[in-house]
């Protein structure tokens, strides 16, 4: 079990999936992410972001709604197709985009005939010479005609968001779906050609317990998942109205939380896992993500742990966020005023900041210690930060020798709170995030 210092996880701390966070965005001027598509250099990756599902969740943070308003489901994908046709008409010749993924909300509710025209549509667009391709899906609305197209565009990584297979559970955060719902999912994806296939699961859920976590580990190990992110549920009425469903009454302590995420390591890493970063993990030997945790490749963006080393991501749809070298832009989080934009032709964003040289230096260091435990501290140290991490150097939790500060085993679930002491705007933010485990 790890040591639980709950002192030094009082304090909510962002998760890092970029530098600065989305918290420090403000309004940019228009020109600063044209600029950046057009002067963009080195490999790519595209995220499409499809904000619609076919039943919201009473969980869920995700900028989603219900897709049974067709006309508006509708006129977002043709304001998609006019971002996609902008966009690439932007950048210079000869890019080359390697990975394209598809999120959202749940990209399988649209219809099926609706995604093949956006692949088509980014693959001539974009000039996509076999691109890994990845999804985000719900397997409530899994189909057959979905697992046509899925092989079909040769779809190789895709994450089921699964959460628990506790039924008393599912019914309190409004996410039910059976086991053989989820199996059914599973095996239409192998046959599909899904090589490496992720399942989100989360603890600190209303009611739930050990036994229960412990059930939905067993149950997705089974079902044999090459991939699996263990987050802690994030309560957070006053931030998610639809939360507000929810029974709180029963929710486990922050002891609890705690006492869960360490089962699960646990678990995990005694069956066949290894741990990729400090909520990810991967099959020890085969699935690239394992590799490249073990060989230092590891990454982190907005989709979390990835091995994908492109430096920039053109991020498509409402909200979706880009990142260059020297920028990050967001685009428009409202869906009506993004199919505005996006639809007469105009580049959707709103808000972003530009990184300066020590952000990108202090985004590099909290990306090293996220992804591989350890880096080069040396250039960031100051009184304040010697200060802010005595209590972990005390506690065995971290090691500095020289100019590396390590996360030591124990420190793992303290990595979020670590990462946070090396980040300025935290001493400022008014921003609320959750709980570091």
């Amino acid at each position: 079990m790890w040591p639980y210092h709950p002192d030094l996880l009082a304090a909510p701390v962002p998760r890092y999936t970029s530098f600065p966070t989305a918290a420090e965005f403000a309004e940019i001027e228009p020109g600063a992410y044209r600029h950046a598509l057009q002067t963009v250099e080195g490999d790519v990756s595209l995220y499409v972001h499809i904000p619609f599902c076919e039943k919201i969740c009473f969980y869920c943070g995700c900028n989603t709604g219900a897709a049974g308003r067709r006309h508006r489901l509708e006129s977002y994908l043709d304001a998609l197709h006019r971002e996609i046709e902008t966009v690439s008409a932007l950048l210079p010749p000869g890019t080359r985009v390697r990975r394209v993924s598809f999120g959202g909300g749940s990209p399988n509710a649209i219809a099926p005939t609706d995604f093949v025209r956006l692949v088509d549509a980014l693959t001539i667009r974009f000039g996509l010479s076999d691109p890994i391709w990845s999804i985000e899906l719900d397997p409530r609305t899994m189909s057959r005609e979905w697992g046509t197209v899925i092989e079909r565009v040769g779809i190789q990584r895709a994450s089921l968001g699964v959460q628990t297979f506790a039924a008393h559970c599912q019914q309190r955060i409004g996410r039910v779906q059976s086991e053989d719902m989820i199996l059914r999912t599973t095996d239409m994806l192998r046959d599909a050609g899904v090589s490496s296939l992720n399942f989100d699961l989360m603890y600190g859920l209303p009611g739930q317990d050990r036994d229960d976590l412990l059930d939905s580990l067993q149950r997705t190990r089974v079902l044999g998942a090459d991939r699996i992110a263990l987050f802690g549920y994030a309560h957070v009425p006053h931030v998610i109205p639809r939360q507000r469903a929810i029974d709180d009454s029963d929710m486990p302590d922050q002891a609890e939380r705690f006492a869960m995420a360490s089962l699960g390591f646990a678990y995990l890493v005694t069956h066949g896992y290894m741990p990729v970063g400090f909520d990810h993990f991967a099959r020890a030997g085969g699935d690239p993500l394992a590799r490249a945790a073990i060989e230092g490749t590891l990454h982190r963006n907005f989709q979390g742990f990835t091995d994908d080393d492109a430096p920039n991501l053109i991020g498509l749809g409402a909200s979706a966020i880009s990142s260059f070298p020297h920028l990050l832009a967001q685009n428009q989080k409202n869906s009506g005023r993004y199919r505005m934009r996006a639809g007469a032709g105009h580049l959707a964003t709103e808000r972003g900041i530009h990184r300066s040289a020590g952000d990108r230096l202090r985004g590099d260091v909290i990306e090293r210690l996220l992804c591989s435990g350890r880096a080069r501290i040396r250039p960031l140290m100051s009184p304040a930060i010697c200060h802010a991490l005595e209590p972990f150097l005390e506690r065995g939790l971290v090691l500095l020798s020289g100019e590396q500060l390590e996360i030591m085993a124990d420190g793992l679930p303290y990595a979020r709170t670590i990462a946070a002491l090396l980040d300025p705007y935290r001493q400022h933010s008014p921003r609320r995030f959750s709980s570091a485990v």
